[in-house]
């Protein structure tokens, strides 16, 4: 079994952390590093890939052969040479898609910022999390702001629970026992049996609510937005003033983010719920 040398040897690059400190696997590092090598080579001999990669040829064929098994790796017999598989273009394919969903929003969310007047937002999950993607500012001097990568928890966030509206029963209870349900305002909803309920009625309405969860003065409606499969991989939403959201606005605000929603998912190729295209 490979384990870690104590120092550095020759040709391996150097290393800033060990992998006790990073809390990395290493035969998983090096299988990454492999791969990555791997994708800026049309071929390459076994012998130049890990000369490369700073590890001994046994090792390195070793994590080859495990890369090749789940179709990352691919290797000519004829020509002895290795590269890259179909299924890393598989999961990099992944990460276009979420690219395409924030550049075909910006049509549908300035559309909706226009129509609103509100701050128009786009959020994923990740981890737990809601993590804001992209934002179309109000022209209002009073505004809620999300930078780019901004993290917020999904219980106290119109696109988190828009999100989690769509989960199911097994995996809402084990983001919440990973996650659980800190308190951010005397309305955040920090008990499990509040939380579903108002998920219930957001799914049932097609539309979330945070009514000061997150920062006092502060409210949010939010819309899932679905990929191909029927699967919500993004809420849209907008966020402003609670002054600026009376019963009113909160009506016709939830009606302009759910066609929002119905737009993108129809744009990114999704599959329109009922709940994404309900008018009333």
């Amino acid at each position: 079994m490979d384990t870690a040398p104590a120092k550095r040897t020759r040709g391996r690059p150097r290393k800033h952390h060990t992998d006790a400190d990073t809390g990395t696997v290493q035969a998983l590092d090096r299988g990454l590093h492999l791969l990555s090598l791997l994708s800026r080579e049309h071929r390459i001999t076994l012998s130049n890939l890990a000369m490369q990669a700073g590890m001994p040829p046994s090792t390195a064929h070793r994590l080859l052969m495990t890369l090749q098994s789940q179709k990352f790796a691919d290797f000519d017999e004829t020509t002895q040479e290795w590269m890259i598989g179909v299924e890393a273009f598989r999961i990099g394919s992944g990460f276009l898609r979420r690219i395409n969903l924030v550049e075909a929003s910006r049509d549908v969310m300035h559309n909706l910022m226009t129509r609103t007047g509100e701050t128009a937002n786009l959020a994923i999950a990740d981890d737990g999390d809601v993590v804001f993607v992209s934002q179309v500012e109000t022209y209002h001097p009073i505004r809620a702001f999300f930078r780019p990568g901004a993290r917020s928890a999904m219980h106290a966030s119109g696109a988190g629970k828009a999100l989690l509206a769509q989960l199911s029963k097994e995996e809402l209870e084990r983001l919440l026992q990973k996650k659980g349900l800190p308190e951010f305002t005397p309305k955040t909803l920090t008990r499990p049996d509040a939380l579903i309920a108002d998920l219930e009625q957001s799914r049932k309405r097609g539309w979330a609510f945070d009514d000061e969860e997150r920062y006092a003065g502060m409210r949010c409606i939010a819309a899932p937005v679905f990929n191909a499969y029927g699967a919500a991989v993004a809420g849209i939403s907008v966020s402003g003033p609670t002054v600026r959201f009376d019963e009113e606005r909160i009506q016709r605000f939830s009606l302009e983010v759910r066609r929002a929603a119905a737009e993108l998912t129809e744009k990114i190729g999704g599959q329109i719920s009922d709940h994404a295209t309900a008018t009333g």
